[in-house]
């Protein structure tokens, strides 16, 4: 049995502090994101969900800048708040699907599977807009959201951007990708 890997994901210790000074310092930083919310309880919360921890770190290592948007339904609720679509997420097609209907040119995963593997959630369309009122976001880049399943099923996915001070919904067919369209997640914990 000890020869016996684990599949749990956590940090080592080092990695934790690490994380834990980057999260606070972001929160500290962006007060107006989490009005009236306190960092010591956000990091009790944190300590006792390792499995969450480790998906955070993962945000931060793909380029996603997580931080505290809110609450809800009792649970501190975090998006991808860097400025652009995440660095390390980007050109993928939608889903599995989308990736497995491509003949050549495939990208080298999608956003469904990359953030299944990293225990985030896409944003959704509404996640979206509330995102765009904390700041300005993918000016230059868009980022693909979670798609209602009726417009999955013709082929679609939608995404967002800012563009001309506006923000914008667009579709496109799931197995399209470029290198400017990543994903943003969020994560409750």
């Amino acid at each position: 049995m000890s020869n016996m890997k684990s599949n749990k994901k956590e940090l080592s210790p080092k990695q934790r502090e690490e994380l834990f000074t980057t999260l606070k310092a972001r929160f500290e930083k962006n007060l107006n994101r989490h009005k009236g919310l306190d960092w010591a309880k956000v990091q009790a919360r944190l300590e006792a969900n390792a499995e969450k921890l480790w998906s955070l770190a993962e945000m931060e290592r793909t380029g996603g800048e997580p931080d505290v948007v809110g609450v809800k339904s009792g649970e501190y609720v975090f998006f991808d708040c860097s400025t652009q679509s995440p660095k390390g997420r980007v050109s993928f097609c939608y889903d599995r699907e989308a990736l497995d209907s491509r003949k050549e040119h495939k990208p080298k995963n999608s956003v469904v599977d990359m953030a299944a593997a990293m225990g985030i959630e896409l944003l959704t369309e509404e996640e979206y807009f509330a995102l765009q009122k904390l700041g300005e976001f993918d000016t230059k880049s868009s980022s693909w959201l979670k798609t209602p399943a009726d417009i999955r099923e013709l082929g679609g996915a939608i995404y967002g951007d800012r563009r001309y001070g506006r923000v914008f919904i667009g579709h496109n067919g799931a197995d399209s990708y470029y290198s400017g369209r990543g994903f943003r997640g969020s994560l409750r914990v």
